[in-house]
């Protein structure tokens, strides 16, 4: 009995011994490691000595409601010293600032930008009022370096073409010897001058009267001086010009101040004759006649010993009778061009620009033929020459009244008869 007990007590503590084991081995490990661990800790932290005291008060601990009351007084203090530190700071230095900030950030705003824009970017309500502003500003300075750009391109361009142009005519003069003279550009206005000056002499006049300052708006002014300096150049260039006068310019008046600011340093070299006198001063009264569109006398043929006016005046307010008034007032002769006889008119108004009347004056003087001189009135304006004229047609009408047409042998109204008809 005694020795079955002994058995079975020792089979119950080796089943216990194999559940208890494993704990406490491990409970053992965890032990020796935080051991170790302590031991590590220390040898790394430096000891610090403190004096040693009889007696060492306890530290004060310090509440959670007075360490919020700390942290709040805190945060109020550093917000009031950044409040007076952005009150102190101009407010176009910060508006830069932004910009600055919003450029790197990749945004659209100009690189470049200016004290009044600044103003104006300050005074935008909105922050997207304020965006779409300084885009404003960047597409502004976006296209004008692209202006500079393709302006440098073009300069550079036009020095490289000089350039292979001076090397091409050097070595065509190395290695071609001409029969005729090469005409350069001072050389022609050399010519240009000398037959200015020829003109001047023995040339046959032209008068613009400059008298309708107080008939025309700025803009008007202006077009008409544009056309005054393309009359002035066409003439320059002409086999034979006219002997160019403005009459009636007042010094300092608006038509003299448009023409200096024009023409510059070149307006006291110019080889015609700008005074304040009138052209009935100037000229005879018989010998001159004004051409006027509003004029009942249709001019035939263009007669050399005559000075011809054309009055300087764009009317686009379609002021008619105006220079015809004028005219009258003054006793002179009056004519239009024949534009109804030769040209089969279609819309507007019979009024051409100055330059227009320069040319066909200087065609009828050179060549005396209406067909070719009524070439430079825009084409917008009619639809072609007339074939027969108004003359010829009533009186091919009265033909055929009186006998057939069939009748008349073939041929006999041809060119030739035309031609004569219409001169």
């Amino acid at each position: 009995m005694p020795v079955f007990l002994k058995m079975s007590g020792s089979i119950i503590l080796r089943s216990f011994g194999r559940f208890l084991v494993p704990f406490t081995i491990h409970r053992k490990k965890g032990v020796l490691c935080s051991t170790i661990l302590q031991r590590s800790m220390s040898s790394k932290i430096p000891t610090v000595s403190y004096p040693k005291k009889e007696s060492t008060s306890p530290p004060e601990q310090l509440g959670l409601d007075e360490w919020k009351i700390t942290m709040k007084s805190s945060m109020q203090e550093e917000d009031a010293s950044a409040v007076s530190s952005s009150k102190d700071e101009d407010p176009l230095v910060a508006i830069r600032e932004l910009i600055e900030m919003w450029r790197l950030f990749g945004k659209e705003v100009p690189e470049q930008i200016s004290e009044e824009e600044l103003k104006s970017a300050m005074g935008c309500v909105s922050k997207s009022s304020k965006k779409k502003y300084l885009k404003y500003l960047y597409i502004k300075e976006k296209i004008k370096k692209a202006k500079q750009i393709k302006k440098e391109m073009k300069a550079a361009l036009k020095e490289k073409a000089k350039k292979d142009q001076l090397l091409e005519t050097t070595k065509e003069d190395k290695q071609q010897n001409f029969l005729f003279l090469r005409l350069w550009d001072r050389n022609m206005d050399i010519a240009m001058g000398w037959k200015g000056i020829q003109a001047m002499q023995f040339g046959q006049p032209l008068v613009f009267d400059m008298d309708y300052e107080n008939y025309m708006k700025p803009k008007e002014l202006q077009s008409t001086v544009s056309q005054l300096l393309e009359s002035e150049g066409w003439n320059r260039r002409n086999v034979d010009p006219f002997h160019i006068y403005f009459c009636n310019l007042k010094v300092e008046g608006a038509y003299h101040k448009e023409l200096v600011k024009r023409y510059g340093e070149k307006w006291d070299k110019l080889l015609l004759t700008a005074t304040e006198k009138s052209h009935v001063d100037l000229f005879p009264k018989d010998s001159i006649i004004y051409l006027t569109a509003d004029s009942p006398n249709v001019m035939t043929t263009f007669k050399h010993d005559k000075i011809y006016i054309v009055g300087s005046f764009v009317d686009k307010a379609m002021q008619t009778g105006t220079s015809l008034a004028k005219a009258k007032r003054l006793n002179l002769a009056t004519e239009c061009l024949p534009l109804d006889r030769y040209l089969q008119w279609d819309t507007g108004t019979k009024n051409l620009t100055l330059d227009q009347m320069m040319r066909i004056l200087l065609c009828l003087k050179n060549t005396g033929s209406w067909e070719e001189a009524l070439k430079f009135v825009p084409r917008r304006k009619h639809t072609g020459f007339m074939e027969i004229s108004r003359h010829s047609q009533e009186l091919v009408n009265r033909l055929k009244k009186s006998k057939p047409f069939n009748s008349f042998p073939k041929g006999s109204l041809n060119i030739h008869t035309q031609k004569r008809w219409l001169e």
